[in-house]
């Protein structure tokens, strides 16, 4: 008879051990569930039925039309108009063009819901733009990775509906309205850090517009602006639900890129379908694995063990939420996002939530910023990784720059932790 210990064992240390030797997550989740199914003497055909209906869901076709909405919006100019548009609100400031940084991701953020399309679209123009006024390259790279992370929990978000599958069905409208007050609280004190760093190495201030042309550039701002309206007015009014509002926000996107600003030809679309592509075959080929593997955690009741374990070293609440903060963090450094929601989620559920009594959304809101952080820490992340090509500085260097930012963003993350009502409150408010 099979070890449940040994199993366990094989599932997780494989996985771990390939993770080392760099094999692809997604290869070395559905490499480690198959050996860990060979010992147990599971039908590998339920492993297949696990991957399977891991990707057969309605809400995962929401992804497909976040991916494509985004690509469409940040290929065809908007990345540029939101930019000018946060430069017409704060860019007079000392240090603007580090403040219309850290806006114009909030407001990118709400379109793409990605961080590395955020460095890549924001980052690429306002990086070589900050280091030719006279800003350092490493304070540039910290600013533009550190407030791309907003896009991972300012609705809407792709990881929002990944966790709402990986958690059972939180509701994902509840999820899109949990970020919006975090989000906007980390834009907010990354401001406060990089005016502070601004008026202590004296950079310089934007300039100023005049009625005429900020009347133009609120205009073609908000017709990309309008796309987030889209998605979360619909699924808060219960007109749409994610799916649809998605589908909709994606045709939008599509008619005002290449009608309204017709910034590029008709025929980039084949581009833009590629590269969306590319991206949802990676993010389903994830989910159908983690799936397999999460099915696996729960036969050999991994989570149940995980939650005995967490209560032997404290019972205190406080400590414990601390604990598992710690624990996500340092997963962050090493794994990207996506894969850590799937996996984790089944595990700490079941601690935060019923045991510790946790909203299931602020527990969403509290993990998907916590590993938003790692997205821009060593060694792992991948919107530091971006930053860094962008800036063409070395990752220790932009690393040491961002220590200022990265206290204030495990601020946020303590209050989204100990004060529900910054995550909860909207989504009570609005949807009862």
């Amino acid at each position: 008879m099979a070890d449940p210990t040994i199993a366990t064992w094989i599932l997780i240390g494989s996985f771990i051990f390939m993770l080392f030797i760099r094999i692809p997550i997604t290869f070395a989740l559905a490499a480690s569930s198959i050996f860990t199914a060979l010992y147990l003497k599971i039908p590998l055909m339920a492993i297949v039925q696990q991957m399977v209906q891991g990707v057969n869901s309605f809400s995962l076709m929401a992804i497909p039309f976040f991916i494509i909405a985004g690509e469409i919006m940040g290929e065809g100019g908007i990345s540029r108009r939101l930019i000018e548009f946060a430069n017409l609100i704060v860019g007079r400031f000392r240090g603007g063009l580090a403040l219309v940084n850290v806006l114009a991701s909030m407001f990118f953020g709400g379109i793409s819901g990605s961080a590395v399309a955020d460095v890549s679209s924001i980052g690429a123009i306002l990086i070589p733009m900050m280091k030719k006024q006279g800003y350092d390259s490493d304070y540039s790279v910290a600013v533009t990775v550190t407030s791309a992370c907003q896009g991972v929990i300012i609705p809407p978000s792709h990881n929002m509906i990944i966790f709402s599958l990986a958690a059972g069905g939180v509701s994902v409208g509840r999820l899109f309205l949990g970020g919006f007050v975090p989000g906007v609280l980390l834009g907010i004190s990354l401001m406060i850090i990089s005016y502070i760093m601004a008026v202590k190495r004296n950079y310089p201030k934007g300039g100023t517009y005049s009625l005429k042309e900020a009347k133009v550039i609120i205009k073609d701002a908000s017709l990309g602006i309008f796309t987030a309206v889209i998605i979360i007015g619909g699924v808060i009014s219960g007109v749409f639900t994610a799916t649809e509002s998605a589908a909709i926000a994606c045709v939008y996107a599509f008619f005002i890129t290449f009608f309204v600003y017709k910034e590029i030809p008709l025929s980039r679309m084949n581009k833009i379908l590629y590269s969306s592509l590319r991206t949802l075959a990676m993010v389903m080929s994830l989910i159908a694995a983690a799936k397999a593997f999460g099915w696996l955690l729960a036969y050999l009741k991994i989570p149940a063990l995980v939650t005995a374990s967490l209560l032997d070293i404290t019972a205190n609440p406080i400590l414990l939420l601390l604990l598992i903060n710690a624990l996500l963090l340092i997963l962050g450094c090493i794994m990207d996002m996506a894969p850590l929601i799937l996996i984790t989620t089944p595990i700490l559920y079941p601690v935060v939530v019923n045991t510790l009594g946790m909203n299931p959304v602020q527990f969403g809101i509290m993990m998907i910023l916590n590993l938003g952080i790692g997205l821009c820490t060593p060694p792992v992340g991948s919107a530091l990784f971006v930053g860094c090509a962008i800036g063409k500085i070395s990752i220790e260097k932009a690393t040491f720059a961002m220590l200022p930012f990265y206290i204030a963003m495990i601020a946020v993350l303590l209050l989204v932790t100990f004060v529900p009502f910054i995550s909860i409150y909207i989504p009570n408010l609005l949807m009862g």
